[in-house]
This record gives structure tokens, sequence and C-alpha cells, in this order.
């Protein structure tokens, strides 16, 4: 996955966001909740973190710079943050095509 495929997706999210909060009075949302937008976006960039470092060990690795250990540990973390974000996009859009599927 690119990471301008992930900020036009992070773009969108805002403004369907922006929309939504626009209709909203300011009273009813609370003060300190973090926004979902920001929660997506740290967890994408933790993501992408993981991926990166899972990368960089595997070169050291094959290097001999990093033991089999390390290697393996970063890999795992990589594959769990993935398998997280995956559960949550996936539950993201069953909820939209349940919203969907709503008779108006």
């Amino acid at each position: 996955m690119k990471m301008t495929n992930v900020n036009k997706a992070m773009s969108a999210y805002g403004a369907a966001i922006g929309r939504s909060q626009a209709n909203v009075p300011t009273a009813a949302a609370p003060a300190l909740a973090p926004r979902f937008e920001s929660l997506v976006r740290a967890e994408l960039q933790g993501t992408g973190e993981a991926l990166r470092n899972s990368e960089a060990k595997a070169v050291e690795g094959l290097s001999g710079q990093a033991s089999l250990q390390q290697v393996v540990e970063a890999v795992t973390e990589a594959e769990l943050s993935l398998q997280k974000v995956t559960a949550v996009r996936d539950r993201v859009i069953s909820a939209y095509q349940e919203i969907m599927r709503m008779p108006i």
C-alpha cells in the first residue's frame, strides 16, 4: 500500500467526519474524546513504522548485524500491527454496508 493512498483515504475520512460534525451541535460531542480520524491516522502511521522497522531488521539480519530473534520479533510486530489495521478496515466496511442496507 502506498502512502499516497493512505493519505487520500485519511483525507476522505476527514472530509466525511467534517460533514457529519457540521450537522451536530458542539455540546453533543465530548471535548476530550479523540477523533476517529486521529486514531486511525496514528494506527496507520504506527503500522507503517513497524513495517519499515521489520524491513530494516531483515536487512540487518541478512548482513549479520541483527540476531534471528530480533528479526523475528520485528516481523511479528509488523504482522500483528497489519492484522489490527486490516481488522479495523474490515469492521468499518461492514458497518458502512449495514448502514447502506438500512431502509430510509
